[in-house]
């Protein structure tokens, strides 16, 4: 106890040769700041700026790395060279050099934060990915339901979307209806923004189905006229039937009508489309959904990647035995 009691007296001793008037408009300046971090404990004595300013000093002068890791990153330049005289403690020295990275990086120090917030958020979407909630399709198409529907969604049954699914209750299926109705609003949306001709916005499925039965009606009406081989051989020709990849007997024009991709093509692309939301999600592109800083700043998403450095040096020394 008497050596604890020692060396915290020697850390307050060091503190106290830090102190200036310098030191002393800073911790005027802090107190004013609005939205400064206070635990819980002490909120409710930290109103006014004369309270929040003797709270600062006295967590000054008990404990220096604390306040540097509390409020180092509201200081100025000028203000951490106020702690250089403190800078023998090995972890006082730390956060000042960490903080002036902050403040003024150098290339190396943009190189090395760059790769580390891409691990970071790496590292976070592998949790999402794991979840299986944010990357789902229908999380992703909410999302972005212009990509998906070049993607996926023109290639899938847009009928079945509004159809009730089992085990869900009426208002439930109103409710899913309303959502998709204004999922198929921004897809025409940007449809019409880019110039895409109207027979191929979404929702025009059914009226385009009424005209082409049209137009064969009108086809049956003037081959009535023609002769009977010529009658029976065009009704032949009209539906004609042609194996698909599959094997499978599908009519000719119909398959030319709509483009019918394989199970497979299918998963290409829905992999190809979840690709480009992930690169969204590490573009930082999904900021109305993340606070990117919270990620970007968060040291524990960092054992993630040590976890797997350590695996891959374990292999690597197997491999080479």
């Amino acid at each position: 106890m008497e050596e604890t009691g020692v060396a915290m007296s020697e850390k307050t001793d060091t503190t106290s040769s830090g102190d200036s008037a310098s030191m002393e408009s800073t911790m005027e300046r802090l107190s004013h700041l609005e939205n400064l971090y206070f635990p819980r404990a002490q909120q409710s004595s930290a109103l006014l700026p004369s309270q929040r300013k003797s709270i600062l000093q006295d967590l000054y002068s008990r404990d220096v790395p604390v306040f540097l890791e509390r409020y180092g990153s509201l200081l100025t330049l000028e203000e951490l060279k106020e702690f250089d005289t403190l800078s023998d403690d090995y972890e006082i020295n730390w956060h000042l050099n960490h903080l002036r990275s902050l403040i003024n990086p150098t290339s190396e120090d943009l190189k090395s934060r760059s790769a580390k917030i891409k691990n970071r958020r790496r590292a976070y979407m592998d949790k999402l990915m794991f979840d299986g909630k944010f990357f789902s399709e229908d999380a992703m198409r909410d999302r972005e339901p212009y990509l998906h529907h070049e993607f996926v969604g023109k290639f899938q049954d847009q009928s079945g979307r509004r159809m009730a699914r089992p085990g869900e209750r009426w208002s439930e299926t109103l409710i899913r209806r309303a959502e998709e109705a204004l999922l198929v609003e921004k897809i025409r949306r940007e449809q019409q923004r880019l110039g895409v001709d109207e027979r191929e916005w979404v929702g025009n499925e059914r009226q385009q189905e009424e005209q082409e039965e049209e137009e064969e009606e009108e086809e049956e009406e003037i081959e009535e006229g023609n002769d009977g081989d010529d009658n029976v051989n065009g009704k032949m020709h009209q539906h004609e039937v042609l194996p698909d990849d599959k094997g499978n007997l599908v009519n000719a024009e119909a398959s030319e009508a709509t483009s019918i991709l394989s199970t497979e093509e299918m998963e290409d692309r829905m992999d190809q489309f979840t690709h480009v939301m992930q690169q969204k999600f590490l573009a930082g592109e999904d900021d109305e959904h993340f606070n990117y800083l919270s990620i970007d700043e968060d040291e524990t998403l960092d054992d993630h990647w040590m976890k797997e450095a350590n695996y891959d040096a374990e292999e690597k020394y197997f491999a080479d035995v």
